[in-house]
């Protein structure tokens, strides 16, 4: 029997139970992957608790969207993967588990420098960064506002926007801020005043805004800097982002992605690979938990008492 968290009701993480499930089986497409990391993310919470709004629960409802692990069995039609070949899995949901049956179309494979860990950590962080800066138009010409910069989707975005020649701001607490700087930003804090300390650090005015915090001063600095608000995004605000004219990008807005932002999301995973694998990405790791502690794992995410990607193993 493999081993899953599942929950039944919506509520704090002590809803999340560890139970015993039937060994996956890959249909056609699919292969049988054994799971070694499992990547925790704010919407796993979100929708745990509740926050964000989910159908009726009518059966033991699976947790987790991203991981990474070895395939054991291949579905019927499968050819472009083998049994034994590491991969990460992106938006497939259940990897909060031993094993799981996935499509093919949601895996990457993993070349022998990029650890489970690192694998599991990236496919939600880098595939909302990659896509929100690719929507934003961002070139080498840019100044980029990133607020919350020291989380992992804004880790993500920082490196993305560097790479392609961007100048990238990025708000996050003093402590983060060495760590901000060896990603290649320019560090500022937040707090009373930020818009004038944005522009006392910037070389040149900001031209586009990310918003990976969801604070109102986030909001109402990005406004006040940025001339154009198509091209300042929230990736948490959905839900009020057209009340300020913004743009939103999933983070509960009304409006899905388009086919292209989607394709952008699936592209972000294997060129994040390959960064990783070339050492020019970094993911910043957290706690390592045994998957039975999921509970304790949501503790520490929705408190923010740990720092860089939590992760949960079989």
């Amino acid at each position: 029997m493999a081993r899953a968290i599942v929950y039944t009701e919506l509520g704090s993480p002590a809803v999340l139970h560890l139970i015993e499930i039937p060994d996956p089986v890959a249909a056609r497409g699919e292969v049988v992957v054994r799971i070694e990391a499992a990547g925790a993310n704010p919407i796993d919470a979100k929708l745990r608790s509740g926050k964000r709004p989910s159908p009726p629960i009518t059966e033991p409802r699976a947790v987790g969207f991203d991981g990474a692990g070895v395939i054991e069995a291949l579905g019927e039609g499968v050819e472009d993967f083998a049994v034994g070949d590491r991969v990460a899995i992106k938006d497939t949901r259940g990897t909060y588990a031993s094993a799981l049956a996935v499509a093919t179309e949601n895996l990457a494979k993993l070349p022998d420098s990029v650890t489970a860990a690192e694998g599991a950590a990236i496919a939600t962080p880098a595939g909302t960064a990659y896509q929100a800066l690719r929507s934003l138009e961002i070139t080498g010409d840019d100044v980029l506002l990133v607020h919350g910069g020291s989380g992992a989707v804004g880790q993500a975005a920082v490196q993305f926007a560097v790479a392609w020649g961007a100048t990238v701001i990025a708000t996050a607490s003093p402590a983060r801020h060495e760590q901000l700087r060896d990603l290649g930003a320019i560090p500022v804090a937040y707090g009373d005043g930020l818009a004038d300390r944005i522009r006392e650090a910037a070389p040149s005015p900001v031209t586009v805004a990310l918003d990976c915090a969801g604070t109102d001063e986030a909001i109402e600095t990005s406004l006040k800097l940025v001339a154009d608000r198509d091209r300042i995004a929230t990736i948490v605000r959905g839900p009020d982002a057209a009340s300020f004219g913004i743009r939103a990008f999933a983070g509960g807005s009304p409006d899905p992605l388009t086919p292209q932002e989607l394709a952008w999301r699936a592209e972000a995973v294997p060129a994040t690979i390959a960064l990783l694998a070339s050492g020019d990405f970094t993911v910043e790791l957290g706690p390592e938990l045994p998957l039975a502690e999921a509970v304790r794992a949501h503790e520490l995410m929705e408190s923010g008492a740990a720092s860089g990607k939590i992760i949960l193993v079989p």
